[in-house]
């Protein structure tokens, strides 16, 4: 099936492509970075939060970390305790903000249908700050806010707590959700994790998916192996060996068994494409190199939540995963859905034949597309049955 094409061609426009050569062409003249560029995009749908007459929002910072906190405006108490929702905004770990448009949209609609609390986490951003940073950022957050007391301050219910996220979000999401159940001395743990279109691992960036939807608007191939690389490091070589997929080292090639997507994608998504494990350099460009910094990272679950045994699965929340036909990132979400359900965790997977990648953010006039609204009602509907 094809996506809807009147739909499809409001966004599939020359400002796409126009954004993206404007950034490799000020990147190539020295005159602001790749990712300075992009940035724009996330400005340009940035909001002020304010309360209105059914959410109250305050901007606070937990653990040195800034968070966008949305609260029922009618009070709760120890006896009318609140689910809560914890989200991680997208934009490959390079863009986005808790505080664009369609995010804050969601947060206020997740308050007043489920009469929930959300947590709308501003994590630091590569490359400024590369990976670990968001990450730890993020876990920052979590742990700071699963603390008896914290849930107590804002009336949230100690078993009712959920992570979610979307793209890069879902990529924190999962990390997140992997680490806690670690943790030791973790009391408070989370009900469920929302997984929306999420990135998941970085050693085989060949999958069907990102070769059926490389030249795709929104997120071609080019622009999710640019986030990739920059959430790692600012070196250039890193970009060109994950272009040419041959990024992987011998450390990270003993994990290429948990992202053999002819093992893990059903038939239908395998189509006519045929799996080759991707090439295993000494270093990045073929060069050696230390196993450490981008090469090491390589193979960290809490960059790519893929890359661990089904061990390390088992004890997993409830999880939902939306994937969308015309994304790079689909046979990621379709990957994870099949090993957690391996691995005994209830999953419910929600595919969008007419989907494409970012979907979820098309929410706001000019760009208030049915998918969106269809795609925001399920995921709705999916926490009020099972947070």
């Amino acid at each position: 099936m094809e996506p809807d094409w009147t739909l499809w061609k409001h966004f599939r426009s020359t400002a796409n492509v126009a954004m993206l050569t404007k950034a490799d062409l000020s990147e190539l003249l020295g005159l602001k970075d790749y990712m300075g560029v992009m940035y724009f995009i996330t400005l340009a749908e940035r909001v002020v939060p304010l309360s209105d007459e059914h959410v109250k929002v305050t901007e606070e910072t937990f653990d040195g970390v800034e968070v966008v906190l949305y609260q029922p405006k009618q009070p709760g108490g120890e006896t009318e305790l609140r689910r809560a929702v914890i989200y991680l905004h997208g934009g490959g770990w390079c863009l986005g903000s808790s505080r664009m448009s369609p995010y804050d949209l969601l947060a206020r609609k997740t308050v007043t249908e489920l009469d929930a609390v959300v947590l709308s986490v501003e994590y630091r951003l590569a490359p400024a700050h590369h990976f670990p940073v968001p990450y730890e950022d993020v876990y920052r957050v979590v742990k700071h806010f699963l603390q008896k007391g914290v849930l107590v301050q804002y009336s949230v219910d100690p078993g009712r707590i959920a992570v979610s996220g979307d793209s890069a979000g879902g990529n924190l999401a999962a990390a997140v959700s992997q680490q806690l159940q670690k943790e030791p001395g973790q009391q408070i743990q989370l009900k469920a994790q929302a997984l929306i279109y999420p990135v998941l691992q970085a050693l085989d960036l060949n999958t069907p998916s990102y070769q059926q939807n490389q030249d795709m608007p929104i997120l071609p191939r080019t622009l999710m192996v640019r986030f990739w690389s920059e959430y790692f490091t600012s070196d250039k070589a890193l970009f060109r060996a994950m272009m040419a997929n041959t990024h992987n080292n011998p450390e990270s090639s003993s994990l290429l068994k948990f992202v053999n997507w002819s093992a893990f994608l059903p038939e239908t998504y395998r189509r006519e494409y045929n799996y080759s494990a991707p090439a295993v350099v000494k270093g990045v460009g073929g060069a050696a190199v230390e196993m450490d910094g981008p090469s090491r990272s390589l193979a960290d679950p809490r960059a790519s939540p893929l890359l661990v045994p089904d061990t390390a699965l088992r004890s997993l929340p409830k999880a939902y995963i939306i994937t969308c036909e015309y994304d790079v990132l689909r046979d990621d979400g379709i990957m994870y859905a099949t090993r957690l359900r391996a691995a005994g965790v209830e999953v419910s997977h929600e595919h969008y034949d007419t989907g494409f990648h970012g979907a979820l953010m098309f929410t706001v006039w000019p760009t208030d597309f049915l998918i969106a609204r269809r795609m925001t009602d399920n995921y709705m509907k999916w926490l009020e049955e099972n947070l």
